[in-house]
């Protein structure tokens, strides 16, 4: 089973090179399973039903996120009904939605994904992610090999000791939020691909997805300024994982770069 996760999705330059070069790397790398995280797809923050709809019609499987994914506060609503629109599993009882998915590719092959998100240098403070994790894969269906993690952490310690936490228990263990791409990818001793990560797609020009001059100005003043999405050349960044379908090993992890011509 070869598994595309491609990294935090930031405003229209990101959503515009996902959408371009999704095809022409499904048909490269024989993709059956498509994940995404888009929690910063609307304009850098958050996500809308329009948005999520164009995601899902483009034929990508899951959808998740992180920290950002109530900045809409229509998504409050939207995790809640649409299954495949992933919310940090270790958010506290009651909230709406869930970090945990239990499907089929389009071959028929099961899989899970679960979105869990770090604690350190994170707001809100949410429920202990290692344990979060270890509840939601004592649900998973016998029938269920390949597993992912998407690990929306601030931190590389915290998202290396959940690769090590989970080694032999999932596919992968891939790390979100920072949109920086790291090169540490590897396959550890249990069979789990890891990478820090994955890095994300939007303008690489700019400060972490963001217009530079505002993120400068606010760094620089220490005044309120509202930032914006960057526009500009985009780069896709997201990693390819080949998983053996009947043990849920992971046999390679490669990372992807694919910018605007």
């Amino acid at each position: 089973m070869n598994i595309l996760f491609i990294g935090d999705v930031v405003g229209d330059a990101g959503r515009r090179v996902l959408l371009d070069r999704l095809p022409i790397l499904r048909e490269r790398f024989k993709i059956d399973l498509a994940i995404v995280n888009i929690e910063n797809i609307a304009g850098g923050f958050g996500v809308t039903e329009k948005l999520m709809r164009e995601c899902l019609a483009h034929k990508i499987d899951v959808l998740s996120t992180g920290n950002h994914v109530f900045d809409k506060r229509e998504a409050v609503e939207l995790v809640g009904r649409e299954p495949r629109l992933l919310r940090p599993q270790n958010y506290p009882a009651g909230t709406p939605g869930s970090g945990w998915y239990v499907g089929e590719t389009r071959a028929g092959e099961p899989f899970a994904v679960l979105n869990v998100m770090g604690t350190a240098f994170m707001h809100p403070v949410l429920d202990c992610p290692f344990t979060s994790a270890r509840a939601a894969l004592a649900t998973k269906p016998e029938g269920v090999k390949a597993v992912l993690v998407d690990c929306h952490a601030e931190t590389t310690s915290e998202k290396m000791a959940m690769g090590w936490f989970l080694d032999g228990q999932v596919s992968a263990v891939v790390g979100t939020h920072t949109h920086v791409p790291t090169a540490d990818e590897r396959i550890l001793p249990g069979g789990t691909a890891y990478i820090s990560d994955v890095g994300m797609t939007g303008c690489y020009d700019s400060v972490i997805g963001m217009n530079k001059d505002k993120a400068l100005r606010r760094m620089l003043q220490k005044l309120p300024q509202r930032l914006e999405a960057a526009e500009g050349v985009a780069t896709l960044c997201g990693v390819v994982i080949d998983v053996d379908a009947k043990t849920g090993r992971s046999r390679a992890i490669q990372r992807l770069s694919v910018r605007e011509d």
